[in-house]
């Protein structure tokens, strides 16, 4: 990277350690990141948060205290513009369903390949989501078995347009709005509006919900 290259601010919230300095090792100035600040549970976040400014939060699900599916919440509820990266194991498919419900933008396993972190980090950093694919599938079956308190209709999808239909296919492949200004050649405050146009029709609150509907629409395989 260049000197005129944004570092990506990050905090970290694990309860281990060794994970934190690991994520440290990936996560480092080299490769385009900056560790700002550390927390071992949920009950730190907010605090840190304000205190560090971080452009995304990289969250162990399962902690002591304050996990990450209350952390999540709260961190949304009081500062919404900062998107949550779950970290978790393969196994967790309930607890990464409630990081959804909670507002998280995705999540990766702790297993993955340094190079996928961190892709998934600048991802969920920039705006996009991430849904590992390994666990994606059981991850969904849980989430709809629960879903939010005011679902989108099934019906609600014939009142997008077109390209609001292109764009909220993008959103379920985990493309930013960059990535998807760049697809259809428009300028990111055009996919802005049309995302707040998609999140209206549809009763959506957030990203993740977009992306839920999107994969129950099949939109992501057209």
């Amino acid at each position: 990277m260049t000197g005129a290259d944004k570092l990506i601010r990050v905090l970290l919230v694990d309860d281990q350690d060794l994970v934190r300095a690991g994520l440290r090792g990936i996560l480092r100035e080299r490769f385009g990141f900056q560790v700002v600040a550390e927390c071992p549970d949920g009950s730190g976040v907010p605090a840190a948060v304000r205190a560090s400014a971080p452009d995304v939060v990289v969250m162990d699900v399962r902690m002591p205290l304050v996990d990450g599916v209350a952390a999540t919440a709260n961190l949304r509820a009081a500062s919404p513009d900062v998107p949550v990266l779950a970290l978790t194991t393969f196994d967790d498919d309930a607890a990464l369903a409630g990081m959804l419900r909670a507002g998280a933008a995705g999540f990766v396993l702790k297993g993955a390949p340094a190079e996928e972190l961190q892709r998934a980090v600048r991802v969920v950093a920039q705006g996009g989501a991430w849904l590992d694919p390994a666990v994606t599938g059981r991850v969904l079956a849980v989430y709809r078995d629960a879903p939010p308190a005011t679902p989108a209709r099934p019906t609600a999808l014939e009142r997008l347009t077109d390209r609001e239909r292109q764009v909220l296919a993008l959103i379920g492949r985990g493309r930013s709005n960059a990535e998807i200004a760049a697809d259809l050649r428009v300028g990111e405050g055009t996919v802005k509006t049309h995302i707040n146009h998609i999140f209206t029709k549809l009763d959506l609150r957030d990203r993740p919900a977009a992306i839920i509907f999107a994969f129950d629409h099949r939109l992501t395989e057209q």
